[in-house]
């Protein structure tokens, strides 16, 4: 018998190819999609006209920390184009700042809004920059793309995904993000265990 096909994830604004994927994605093939030029992705686009591509093309997308760079009334079309290039039986993962879960971070902290919210490799990101975009990566790059332009909660984020049609929709908190999985249709047993999903959404 000839061998399966691999399947394959899109990840829109990955933005370093040295950033892996997380571990459910180690049998996809990754095709990489972003909008900046200098970081020649496989597929040079804005994620605002993934309509443009073929439909039906990839079992999977993954957008972390991503579709906060869009303003709130862009966000439907960005994912529109989610369901646009998604199989029938494919998925997006999604991972956002939790906005909430910083606001009480910062005012159970004592912080002000440019104190150090928590340390990444990257160097301290304060409040300031989870609302808006990491400061010094939007002045030294020049690109105002890098900016936040909206934000989300858990419920809001879900509300979201479900006015954009999908299905079946899997929302965890944790580390001051959002971690949420949209299903096409209901998910596989091949996804409820890739995604330790057990329970009804």
């Amino acid at each position: 018998m000839p061998a399966h096909p691999r399947k394959t994830v899109l990840n829109v604004g990955g933005n370093d190819r040295s950033i892996a994927l997380p571990r459910q994605y180690d049998d996809y093939d990754q095709v990489w999609l972003d909008i900046d030029p200098a970081v020649q992705p496989d597929i040079l686009c804005d994620a605002r006209t993934l309509e443009d591509l073929e439909a039906n093309s990839f079992d999977a997308v993954y957008c972390s920390h991503n579709l906060e760079h869009y303003y709130r009334h862009e966000v439907p079309s960005v994912l529109a184009g989610f369901r646009h290039v998604l199989r029938s039986s494919g998925f997006a993962q999604l991972r956002v700042p939790d906005i909430p879960a910083v606001m009480r971070a910062m005012i159970d902290g004592g912080l002000d809004l440019e104190d150090e919210l928590y340390r990444s490799p990257a160097g301290p990101i304060s409040t300031l920059d989870v609302l808006y975009g990491y400061g010094v990566e939007i002045e030294t790059s020049g690109n105002d793309f890098f900016a936040h332009k909206t934000g989300f909660s858990a419920r809001t984020l879900y509300q979201a995904l479900l006015s954009a049609g999908f299905k079946r929709i899997y929302c965890t908190l944790g580390n001051l993000e959002i971690n949420a999985v949209a299903f096409m249709s209901d998910p596989d047993p091949d996804q409820r265990r890739r995604f330790n999903i057990k329970e009804s959404p």
